[in-house]
């Protein structure tokens, strides 16, 4: 026996003896003589297996691959880790699922690179993807040929916007109005320690100590971040002192802001909550926080109280005959201020920012006041190794800041700094 093809197929079948055991395996060759070649190689991996030097590790499609690879780290990932691999796998599986690691090259790597910024995806979404591509291959010994030839998109780093005091007030303002009643410690908390989202989150009863001021997080995104402890400023502890009061029977082990549903009552539609668990952690919060920036734009860009209304302008008159299909003129929209009755026909832009903008706003405000590098790295969970680029990074100067630093370049130096 050796290689033949079954009637109707193109692949040849290998068939041989081994230690008396039939090996009968696809060679995936349409080519005889690479048939051949394959079934020597098979003979030569197995004696060497049987002497214990070598474990054969078999060709795998992208799919398969990808789904042992998956359950292999779903165990020490996070939640949203082990989301964001699934979503990453699930949009490499139309390209590559059907195709062999081996097979992969560069070029594939950069047509989907390619297709995937032109459906509209970022770079650092595409990069993310094309990681866990890279650690798959790794993982099967498939990536070292491919290493010097892909290449990651580049990805602008200065993506943070540090919103003004003006545009933290008219947000925090709705965000207190907001049906969601966490939404305003969350927001408040996320400002002044600059923690992460899901690290406000999830934080515990036990880590806050009022009568010291400090809170202690817990796991963070990185190693130097988890368990850091902070001093809380003057707004932060009057915040959680109030929402505090709201819970009078709460736990060390309890969450500080619990899972809960959110109802209304009465005819002024009045928010209250129900169905409080403070075992388990409030979910996503990104339907509120939407809500509120959306809101922002009704605020009145001319006075500091006022809130642009809806106020519809007369209807224009047509002359006599007139009988276009667009003779019906619509009614114009306009919006006016109830304090100084300002007129717009466009609502302004509001506050625009991500959650993650109120981390950076927090340390771009602590740079602009002069506080030392590595003590916002020490409030914020920066590591040594991340300090400088996250400064340059997060830190924004006005000209005027920037026009100082220049200037005492030319000054002379003092007098008891001149070297003799």
């Amino acid at each position: 026996m050796s290689v033949y093809r079954y009637k109707g197929s193109k692949v040849y079948t290998m068939d041989f003896l081994f230690q008396s055991q039939r090996i009968r395996e696809s060679t995936l060759q349409t080519s005889k003589t690479l048939a051949k070649e394959v079934e020597l190689a098979r003979k030569g991996e197995l004696r060497q297996a049987g002497a214990g030097l070598k474990k054969r590790e078999r060709p795998l499609l992208f799919a398969s691959a990808a789904k042992l690879w998956l359950e292999l780290k779903n165990p020490s990932w996070s939640k949203n880790t082990r989301k964001i691999g699934k979503t990453s796998v699930a949009h490499m599986s139309p390209i590559f699922g059907k195709t062999l690691l081996i097979d992969i090259e560069a070029i594939d790597i950069s047509r989907y690179q390619t297709k995937r910024i032109e459906e509209g995806a970022s770079p650092r979404t595409t990069n993310i993807e094309v990681g866990y591509l890279r650690a798959i291959m790794r993982k099967n010994k498939c990536w070292e040929r491919l290493s010097d030839d892909v290449k990651m998109l580049p990805v602008d780093d200065d993506i943070g916007v540090a919103i003004s005091p003006a545009e933290e007030s008219v947000l925090l303002h709705e965000c207190e109005k907001s049906r969601s009643r966490s939404l305003y410690p969350v927001v408040t908390l996320a400002v002044d320690t600059g923690a992460r989202l899901n690290v406000v989150k999830t934080l515990k009863w036990k880590f806050i100590k009022l009568d010291e001021a400090l809170i202690r997080f817990g796991k963070d995104k990185t190693p130097s971040g988890t368990g850091r402890e902070i001093p809380l400023n003057r707004r932060a502890v009057a915040t959680l002192t109030s929402w505090a009061q709201l819970f009078p029977n709460r736990k060390p082990s309890h969450f500080v802001f619990p899972a809960e549903f959110y109802g209304a009552a009465g005819d002024v539609f009045d928010p209250h909550a129900y169905a409080t668990d403070p075992l388990k952690s409030i979910g996503s919060v990104k339907e509120a926080w939407e809500g509120a920036k959306k809101r922002t734009r009704r605020h009145c860009p001319q006075c500091p109280s006022g809130l642009l209304a809806d106020l519809v302008a007369p209807k224009k008159t047509m002359s006599k005959g007139t009988k276009s299909k667009n003779a019906r003129s619509k009614k114009a929209k306009l919006y006016v201020c109830t304090e100084c009755n300002f007129e717009t026909a466009e609502l302004p832009e509001g506050v625009q920012c991500r959650f993650h903008d109120l981390k950076h706003t927090a340390v771009s405000r602590m740079l602009a006041a002069g506080v030392p590098i590595a003590k916002v790295a020490k409030i914020v969970g920066w590591s040594v190794s991340t300090m400088v680029r996250m400064a340059a990074r997060y830190g924004h100067f006005q000209m005027d800041e920037l026009r100082e630093a220049v200037e005492t370049i030319s000054e002379p130096p003092k007098a008891e700094d001149t070297r003799q």
